[in-house]
């Protein structure tokens, strides 16, 4: 079955960097494009960043571009969110999405907070 693991959020000063990671089993993880979301506190969740299956193309939310950037591991079935210059408004939980076949697939969430 599809499993998505993401890992490596934590507490952060503003400015300071994190980099998360969404380890993915269960399907042919190069075929398929994948997107990180996140939900802060009391809001809906919003996308983030997108990455194509081979890893040549990327988009991301005007809140995080040029601060945020994801790549893939396509050897290791492991999809990355590196994440500079926190503010924040970055708190939230983050989730690595795929979709296929019909279906929405989701990680757990990692929490990342960026406090002073």
């Amino acid at each position: 079955q599809v499993e998505l693991v993401e890992s490596g959020g934590g507490l952060v000063q503003p400015g300071e960097s994190l980099r998360l990671s969404c380890a993915a089993s269960g399907f042919t993880f190069s075929r398929f494009g994948m997107r990180w979301y996140r939900q802060a506190p009391g809001k809906e969740r919003e996308w983030v960043a997108f990455i194509t299956g081979t890893g040549t193309s990327t988009n991301y939310a005007d809140s995080v571009k040029g601060r945020f950037t994801v790549s893939r591991d396509n050897t290791n079935s492991t999809m990355y969110l590196q994440l500079n210059s926190l503010k924040d408004e970055d708190t939230a939980v983050y989730y690595c999405n795929t979709y296929f076949g019909g279906s929405n697939y989701w990680g757990q969430g990692t929490q990342v907070t960026v406090s002073s």
